[in-house]
């Protein structure tokens, strides 16, 4: 069955609606803050994505460039106000800064400490980046009311404007017809626990942030199997408690997580909302300590432990 015919039959086990909805005029009443710092150890191999714990750091296989700079000069970053986000913590390190303004970046390195700084830059790339998915894709179906309703669109608040300025205005990556059908086909497989959707309906910021970061790998040559494997460590560091469970219950069912492909592994069965739930219902002793989903930590800076749906 082809992925046109289970929207068809089923729109709402792919799409996430009303709460996708109900969630964006949440985040409008208050913006929700990633204020983590950088603190860079060795880098980790994309092979050892999770052992007991997630890995500490992981270098990424796209080199960032000066694309924070491009889209503070485009408005999809309005810097003051990035900046002005930060200050109430600890502010930007050097290295944020350095991704946010500078010319010359090499490839991009996740620390459980910056997770949250990248997802706010990767959210911005993929909103403002333009594309088709998100011009054809299910975000612009006007049954769901425009592409202005979601919370990947009215959350993102950093912009010089509304967001809807910029959604899909930018040419930072310009994607050849087999690339832009190898970032459709993938980010269809590709899923996030705090809703229902795949990448390719990105109606929230871990959506929007994966959406930018495929088009950005397949800019730069990616395979679709590298595509897979890095995805699964941006998941790791955005859902952390998502994939600790994930790997305990294969570890219950004889399984070994190594053994079991990336792609697999992102799919609907263990990385939706849905299919984690199923996940941890199976699971008596294990106890999130974050639940990454869309409407949990609301509010001011988040504690380490935060992977909410906001900037």
């Amino acid at each position: 069955m082809t992925d046109d015919n289970l929207e068809e039959k089923n729109p709402k086990k792919d799409y996430s609606i009303p709460i996708s909805i109900f969630l964006s005029s949440l985040i409008l009443a208050s913006a929700w803050i990633y204020t983590k710092g950088l603190n860079t150890t060795e880098n980790s191999q994309l092979s050892a994505i999770v052992s007991e714990q997630l890995v500490e750091t992981a270098e990424l296989p796209v080199v960032w460039k000066d694309l924070g700079k491009q889209m503070i000069e485009a408005g999809v970053i309005d810097a003051e106000k990035f900046e002005s986000l930060y200050s109430g913590r600890s502010g930007l390190t050097k290295e944020m800064k350095e991704l946010l303004y500078g010319s010359d970046n090499g490839n991009l390195i996740i620390s459980e400490e910056n997770s949250g700084f990248l997802l706010n830059l990767l959210w911005a790339l993929g909103l403002g980046n333009k594309n088709d998915i998100l011009e054809k894709g299910p975000m612009s179906d006007l049954r769901y009311g425009g592409a202005g309703n979601f919370a990947s669109t009215g959350g993102w608040t950093l912009a010089k404007g509304d967001a809807m300025e910029h959604y899909s205005k930018h040419q930072f990556m310009k994607l050849n017809p087999s690339q832009q059908a190898l970032v459709e086909r993938v980010s269809k497989n590709i899923y996030r626990p705090c809703c229902g959707n795949s990448t390719y309906f990105p109606d929230c910021n871990h959506g929007m942030a994966m959406l930018g970061f495929l088009e950005l790998m397949v800019s730069q040559g990616a395979s679709e199997e590298e595509m897979y494997k890095s995805a699964l460590v941006l998941n790791t560091f955005w859902f952390p408690d998502t994939y600790s469970a994930i790997k305990q219950y294969l570890a219950q069912k004889g399984l070994d997580w190594n053994k079991i492909s990336p792609q697999e592994l992102l799919g609907s069965d263990f990385s939706s909302g849905s299919g984690y739930q199923k996940i941890l219902s199976e699971l008596k002793s294990f106890q999130p300590k974050n639940s990454g989903g869309c409407g949990v930590d609301a509010g001011l800076p988040a504690p380490k432990s935060s992977s909410g749906c906001g900037v």
